[in-house]
């Protein structure tokens, strides 16, 4: 019989890259979230994906998601529960403000020690960083295996001590065999995330966190006391156990100079036929500039 999973996905909601302006950036470095429009991670939904194929092959697994951020990030844990997740925490908190990598991968680390779950699965990264470190840094502060730039969850043993991973890489694909609890950081040519579900919809529409649900005009206190299943998870720095200088700003080495939108534009076009002179011009043109050959 297949032992079930305790699942947490990482994620994180981002500001939507494609929509950078002259106000993305704040005076101190940090984004400013808003004055973009904010999104799931959209590698963090292939990691839902892959925790998601793990709990539907195991009876009475869990998946949870955990993210980071202000009180508005709760819409990608309901987003999630939509999807086919439990549930979800948030940890919210102005300490955490103006988190770099370091201090981020620390605050979830804390709150990961206080879930305990067998296997934690994130976005390989942010599009709003790019780095790919979160990942890998909470990994090495819990002290346990990892493995990045995963594509595809091939196997796992009955009793969850080993599991085996496909890995994209730049030059092929590997596959690898590791030792539960370990984190798993996912690609994006990793299975698409399953759209939201109608009847979870309904079911989960009106999942809050405590801090929402003290900002709701409406009394929806005997619904909460009686669906369990609605209540999000908000915890802060005490909740966690984490030490104030490691985490936001004063926890952040990484410092940024400037946010910018690059658009390339080219300066100059030219029109081909499909003659064989136009085809060896252009030929002779790429090679000449080492862009061939």
């Amino acid at each position: 019989m297949k032992k079930p999973l305790k699942i947490v996905v990482l994620a994180k909601q981002v500001p939507d890259t494609r929509n950078v302006g002259k106000d993305a950036m704040k005076a101190d470095g940090t984004v400013n979230r808003a004055a973009l429009p904010a999104i799931f991670n959209p590698e963090d939904l292939n990691a839902l994906e892959q925790a998601l194929i793990l709990k539907d092959s195991r009876p009475g697994s869990t998946v949870h998601l955990l993210t980071m951020g202000p009180h508005r990030a709760a819409d990608i844990i309901r987003d999630a529960m939509f999807r086919g997740a439990d549930g979800g925490v948030l940890l919210t908190d102005r300490k955490f403000a103006g988190a770099d990598t370091l201090a981020t991968s620390y605050a979830l680390s804390r709150a990961l020690l206080k879930i305990q779950p067998d296997i934690i699965i994130a976005g390989r990264q942010a599009i709003d960083g790019d780095t790919a470190q979160v990942g890998p840094q909470v990994a090495e502060k819990l002290g346990i295996p990892q493995v990045t730039y995963a594509e595809q969850i091939v196997s796992l043993d009955d009793q969850n001590t080993e599991i085996v991973i496909k890995r994209r890489l730049d030059h092929g694909v590997e596959v690898v065999s590791a030792p539960l609890p370990l984190v798993v950081t996912v690609n994006g040519s990793a299975e698409p995330c399953r759209p939201q579900h109608a009847k979870r919809v309904m079911k989960y529409k009106h999942a809050r966190i405590p801090t929402e649900l003290q900002e709701m005009d409406t009394d929806y206190t005997q619904m909460y006391e009686n669906k369990d299943y609605l209540k999000i998870g908000e915890w802060s720095v005490a909740d966690v156990d984490a030490e104030d200088g490691q985490l936001g700003l004063a926890g952040s080495p990484t410092k940024v100079k400037a946010i910018e939108n690059v658009v390339f534009q080219a300066k100059e076009a030219k029109r081909l036929t499909a003659a064989d002179a136009d085809i060896n011009e252009l030929m002779a043109e790429l090679i000449a500039s080492h862009t061939l050959g």
